[in-house]
């Protein structure tokens, strides 16, 4: 085994993927690695590591860092995944894996990161116009992407220098653009105080439209909640409240979308990104998404410029993670 490789995971709220990657390649992600653990069969994320190592006959001997892109703040060495109860220390991880050390990196920053390694066929454009060339030396991204949570990062280029920003961006406030949004609101403020946008635009956003969404046709709301497949699948079958808290969804995503690229003057474009994005590409190309994120009043005719790109790479996370390897601080500990 060689002592150059590193250990990768991406850490949501649902669930784990491990796989290894090798710095000194152009394409570090070693794909035939890839692993997926569900997050809640295991006590801890050194208990859901080390059943990988086990699984794919590696040790922490064997490796010489690890990468670990999570669901969650990054406080120094510790991390709290949002949306599940584990809360990591890198250096305990580091102790308990053997592994001689370990970094912790927000998971949009990894997705931000991962952008730089992607290729064509990893994309597909919503509307709009499709990506432009790259200047060499500066250009601005934003990131964002539902999954069990909503994720927000950007990638900004300055001097053939990146920077991954980290950020907590889904929790911003949900600011409604029509009549029947601000209702959604007033219910969701009932149920839970301050709405964020991740209220919305996440697997238990797509519940929460639902819900609301219910409220509003029926006076209550339903009598058991649906999970987010049922909600797309009653979407796919023609379900009038499935169908509108799916169109609601990819329109309120393209508002957030273009509220993020005048926040950051991410003019280059807006990569989609996130575990419901591959899932919903079809509702998004033919919603309102494209309207609703040019629709930016005096800078309309900016954001027309500015392309909407769905990610498709299947481990975009820990790509990302593998991209942080490459670089020099870690690049010398590998």
């Amino acid at each position: 085994m060689s002592a150059h490789l590193v250990l990768l995971a991406d850490i949501g709220g649902t669930n784990a993927r491990f796989a290894l990657g090798d710095p000194r390649r152009s394409t570090p992600l070693l794909l035939d690695s890839v692993r997926q653990a569900v997050a809640a069969e295991f006590p801890t994320l050194v208990a859901a590591a080390q059943h990988y190592l086990a699984a794919i006959g590696v040790s922490g001997r064997d490796l010489r860092a690890g990468v670990f892109a999570v669901a969650g703040r990054v406080d120094g060495d510790t991390a709290q995944i949002t949306n599940h109860p584990w809360l990591i220390s890198a250096a305990d991880t580091a102790r308990a894996l053997a592994v001689e050390s370990l970094t912790l990196i927000n998971d949009f920053t990894a997705q931000a990161l991962a952008t730089e390694l992607l290729v064509e066929a990893d994309l597909a454009p919503i509307g709009g116009p499709l990506l432009r060339p790259r200047p060499s030396t500066s250009r601005s991204h934003a990131v964002l992407g539902p999954g069990t949570g909503l994720g927000v990062s950007a990638l900004m280029v300055r001097d053939d220098r990146s920077f991954a920003l980290e950020t907590e961006g889904g929790h911003v406030g949900f600011a409604p653009s029509s009549t029947e949004e601000s209702q959604v609101l007033d219910i969701l403020a009932r149920q839970f105080g301050r709405v964020s946008n991740e209220r919305l635009l996440s697997g238990g956003g797509l519940v929460n439209l639902h819900g609301a969404l219910h409220s509003l046709s029926h006076g209550k709301p339903p009598p058991v909640a649906l999970a987010p497949e049922d909600v797309t699948a009653g979407a796919g079958k023609g379900d009038p409240l499935c169908l509108r808290a799916v169109q609601m969804f990819c329109e309120v995503f393209g508002s957030v979308a273009g509220d993020l690229v005048l926040t950051l003057g991410a003019w280059d474009g807006a990569y989609l990104c996130g575990g419901l994005v591959p899932k919903l590409l079809p509702q998004l190309q033919a919603s309102a998404f494209r309207e609703r994120f040019e629709a930016k009043g005096r800078f309309r005719a900016a954001m027309a410029q500015v392309p909407t790109l769905a990610v498709l790479h299947p481990h975009a996370g820990l790509l990302g993670a593998a991209a942080a390897a490459l670089r020099p601080a870690l690049r010398s500990a590998a």
